[in-house]
């Protein structure tokens, strides 16, 4: 299928489109209803221009005439995946439907750990989907703004830019609520990727969300083949979110089924639980049995208190420090993002437990710094900011 150029960027393009679409609202918890379905148009995200060339058929790639620049055809760390909006309450500790209002920010796991790797002086690229609409294009002028490789983006004209509302409530819990039936993010092809950005990496990163359904599964398996077999570093961040899955056993088979080509994997305690069917996330055993004979090094992270890390030689806990929490939306990605910007530099720390500590040290204060912000990408440290705040770690 062949790539159109996309129009002109423009911070007042937009679409038409008469059509009305469905949507699945999500929530992240067995108490409440699964699915609520909502019928909107979508002139309540674009406003309609005349102006808007109108494309079918087809996606299209960034190109020069979008006011982006021409890539530099190569990045350390190559990240895929989904990049949405994410709305945010402008009160903490209430639930959606309590939220008086919201802030949009940029999110998607792998496009933040993309953004925040650049934020802290690395080399990164993303690729992925997003709808051609205005979030989108503002999306991708996110990225280029944050100096991330964007030339493996990709616009459908068929389909919107993900949104996803979330919230931290006041018992602790947090509530999603997505717009995907289908989002752009979703739909991209395994012809519509760039391998030869991927085989250039030095690290792959990639979550499960892009294996829930087709073709993006299929662009996501392709893509991790073309890195494994360039002799890439694999990492995996499951970025468990179950009501996206068509049920929670379908989800464990899917974020399972990848497992085993991945060097690096980053977990959180809630995802050991789920994974292992409930078994204690704090017993080392119980974490071993998810280390498997080709993986490098397996993380998992504990929100305020740290990180524990476990190699083939050594295992070992690194405390996290105390804040004031905002919004943790994107903590767990500035970690994955403050730990792979220091292996992309020098692959050999993670055989050194010294230097891994530090490393993990460094990557805990990135993640604490997030969560001190609201949104995900708006919050995201700069590395003078997390060596700032390194000055005041405990040994």
């Amino acid at each position: 299928m062949a790539v159109q150029a996309a129009p002109p960027f423009s911070p007042a393009l937009s679409s038409q489109n008469s059509r009305t679409k469905i949507d699945k609202f999500h929530f992240n918890t067995a108490r409440l209803p699964t699915i609520v379905y909502r019928r909107f148009s979508p002139s309540l995200f674009c406003t309609s221009s005349s102006n808007l060339p109108r494309f079918s058929g087809c996606s299209k790639a960034l190109s020069t005439a979008d006011g982006f620049p021409e890539a530099s055809g190569s990045a350390d760390v190559v990240c895929f995946g989904e990049m949405l909006i994410d709305f945010v309450p402008t009160v903490s500790g209430l639930s959606l439907s309590e939220a008086p209002a919201f802030k949009k920010a940029p999110g998607g796991a792998p496009a933040n750990v993309a953004v925040g790797i650049s934020r802290l002086g690395g080399s990164s690229a993303f690729i992925g989907k997003v709808g051609e609409d205005e979030f989108g294009y503002m999306l991708a002028n996110i990225l280029k703004e944050n100096s991330v490789n964007n030339s493996g983006l990709r616009f459908d004209p068929g389909a919107r830019t993900a949104l996803a509302f979330v919230t931290l409530r006041s018992d602790g819990e947090r509530e999603f609520m997505f717009y995907r039936n289908p989002s752009a993010d979703m739909l991209l092809k395994e012809e519509e990727l760039d391998l030869e950005l991927i085989r250039k990496a030095k690290i792959f990163h990639y979550g499960s969300i892009s294996l829930i359904t087709e073709p993006s599964r299929s662009a996501h398996v392709a893509a991790a083949k073309a890195a494994k077999d360039a002799g890439v570093l694999l990492s995996y961040d499951p970025n468990l979110r179950l009501p996206l899955w068509p049920s929670a056993d379908s989800a464990r088979e899917g974020i399972l089924s990848i497992w085993d080509i991945a060097d690096i994997i980053k977990i959180s305690e809630e995802e050991i639980s789920f994974l292992t069917q409930g078994e204690d996330p704090y017993d080392d055993v119980v974490v071993r049995k998810l280390f498997h004979h080709n993986l490098k090094l397996l993380l998992v992270t504990e929100g305020p208190d740290g990180c524990r890390y476990y190699s083939k030689e050594f295992s070992g806990r690194v405390p996290g420090i105390k804040v004031s929490a905002v919004d943790t939306t994107g903590a767990g990605d500035a970690f994955v993002a403050g730990i792979l910007s220091q292996v992309a530099a020098d692959q050999s720390l993670i055989k050194d437990e010294a230097r891994l500590r530090e490393a993990l040290k460094f990557a805990n204060v990135c993640g604490a710094l997030t969560v001190t912000e609201r949104g995900a990408i708006p919050a995201l440290p700069t590395r003078q900011a997390v060596l700032d705040a390194l000055v005041n770690v405990p040994v």
